[in-house]
């Protein structure tokens, strides 16, 4: 018997992750990439966090990661309340211990590309169109338009892996009327670049009001709003505001904006009445930045990742908040899960019980993890956390009640089970739930 085939739908991180996870468990894989080209380390907006357990992982993969030019510590988690009228930040919960290290986007997808072992074959400029899996026993067979000629083609398989992001049409076969939860708000993205302008007055300006960066993440909360900053390798600055609001109108399947100039203009004029100087001198200075409409879903049901020979893994599976930083770490740990899963049962005719094991194992994980992230993201953006509780007031916050804006509240933060062991999912409990104190 040849190999088993894996067709993966998507390139991103979370696609290129389970290539290497899966290839490594004997597969060969081929990925479906409506993208003409691997990114180039480029990109806009891009910043990541990655805990521990992905570091670990991302080293299995490619070759020399670690703690090397690619990634920059986030060894402290420091959230700071921000005075709109004096624009004086005062400290609300300081993590010491926090052991996360920033990357770009970019960055990590060209490393896992370059990484990619012989058995995986990327089709670039391929978009996904349909899959059919008649039964278990027939295999699945994936088509695609190559963008570049119009033609269509089927690839054939074992195994689909769906990892077409939080939009995924795939899941929508299995779940048509799951719907994403809008979260209330958007985020203002962007990345500066001082290359060669270390010294200027922005980035001078930006070292005294943030001394700690490029070895901790910044929150600054202020009156139901709240910014994110820290700094990426290779001389870049990534922010993030999160401004409440009605849902926008997007078009197509991605939930990002691209901004005019008025709406960039008016962000650039708020910033100056809500941050303090340094930070809104940043945003203004900042070229291109775009939007991100939040959202989430609630956790999928019970046999909903993995119906046959399909498996959802990533935003397709777990649509989360970005507040937890959760998204990327999540779609790594499903990928060494789903490789490790098939590997053990690689002699079964099917991957039905790997499959179901994946989901037994990642689902509680992710489920819990979710949750969480929106619940953070609410009580930094001054929602209500519930229909009865009111929002979380900066201007008033005790350090007793700050203690929960911690990421360290996230269930699993020092580490999920992702051997394969589906009683290890039992055997990890997750952090203790934190609510607002008295």
């Amino acid at each position: 018997m040849g190999k088993q085939v894996a067709v993966v739908v998507g390139g991103s991180v979370a696609g290129l992750a389970c290539a290497h996870a899966v290839a490594g468990e004997g597969w060969e894989v081929v990925v479906l990439e409506k993208a003409s080209a691997p990114a180039a380390g480029g990109g806009t907006g891009a910043g990541l966090g990655l805990d521990a357990q992905s570091m670990e992982t991302l080293a299995r993969w490619i070759p020399g990661w670690g703690l090397d030019t690619s990634t920059l510590p986030l060894a402290v988690d420091l959230n700071r309340a921000t005075d709109r009228q004096t624009k004086a930040a005062r400290t609300l919960a300081r993590d010491e211990e926090f052991n996360f290290r920033a990357a770009h986007w970019g960055d990590l997808h060209r490393r896992l590309h370059e990484a990619l072992p012989p058995a995986v074959t990327v089709l670039w400029g391929h978009q996904f169109l349909s899959f059919e899996a008649p039964d278990d026993t027939r295999g699945v067979v994936a088509t695609a338009r190559v963008l570049r000629t119009g033609e269509t083609v089927d690839v054939t398989g074992d195994l689909l892996i769906a990892a077409d992001g939080s939009t995924s049409s795939i899941r929508h076969c299995f779940l048509p009327d799951l719907k994403l939860r809008y979260a209330g708000y958007c985020a203002w993205r962007g990345v500066f670049d001082f290359t060669g302008k270390e010294s200027c007055d922005t980035m001078a300006g930006i070292r005294r009001a943030y001394p700690e960066l490029g070895n901790c993440l910044y929150f600054d909360l202020a009156y139901k709003t709240h910014a994110v900053l820290y700094e990426l390798p290779r001389s870049r600055l990534n922010w993030l505001w999160y401004i409440s609001g009605p849902e926008p109108e997007l078009k197509g399947s991605s939930v990002t904006m691209e901004a005019t100039d008025a709406m960039v203009a008016r962000m650039r004029d708020e910033a100056e009445r809500v941050w303090c100087p340094e930070l809104a001198r940043l945003i203004r200075e900042t070229a291109a930045p775009f939007v991100n409409v939040i959202y989430d879903a609630d956790p999928l049901p019970r046999l909903s990742w993995a119906s046959g020979r399909v498996a959802l893994v990533g935003d397709a599976a777990h649509p989360t908040t970005p507040h937890g930083l959760r998204s990327t770490n999540m779609s790594v740990m499903d990928a060494r899960t789903l490789g490790r899963c098939l590997g053990k049962w690689n002699s079964e005719p099917t991957p039905a019980r790997a499959l179901a094991e994946y989901e037994v194992v990642r689902l509680p994980v992710v489920a819990e993890q979710a949750l969480h992230a929106r619940r953070l993201g609410r009580l930094k953006q001054g929602l209500p956390v519930d229909s009865e509780a009111e929002g979380f007031d900066v201007t008033m916050a005790k350090a007793e009640q700050a203690v929960q804006l911690r990421q360290s509240t996230m269930p699993f933060f020092g580490g999920a089970p992702a051997e394969g062991d589906a009683e290890s999912a039992n055997q990890t409990g997750p952090a203790p739930h934190r609510g607002f104190a008295s």
